[in-house]
């Protein structure tokens, strides 16, 4: 199993854009992966989400989660989220 951390600044950006920490480590351990800037690695997931967010209801929740390699483990410096 893959140790995901996430940075205080991760932390701060869950909130303020509709993402839970689970669905962080899900786009960690099961997502697409993908090369990012500043040696990063981001991660890329789909979820069904079917709610309101901001007056409008979308099918999809993306999440993204960009991270940097700690030995084994991932520590997640941001996340970013997409609704479609």
């Amino acid at each position: 199993m893959i140790s995901v951390r996430l940075h205080p600044h991760a932390v701060e950006r869950l909130a303020e854009r509709g993402i839970d920490e689970a669905e962080v480590l899900a786009a960690v351990q099961d997502g697409e992966q993908f090369p990012a800037k500043f040696g990063r690695t981001g991660f890329r997931k789909n979820f069904p989400f079917g709610k309101r967010w901001r007056g409008r209801i979308y099918a999809t929740k993306q999440v993204e989660a960009y991270a940097v390699r700690e030995g084994e483990d991932w520590l997640v410096m941001t996340v970013i989220t997409r609704y479609f």
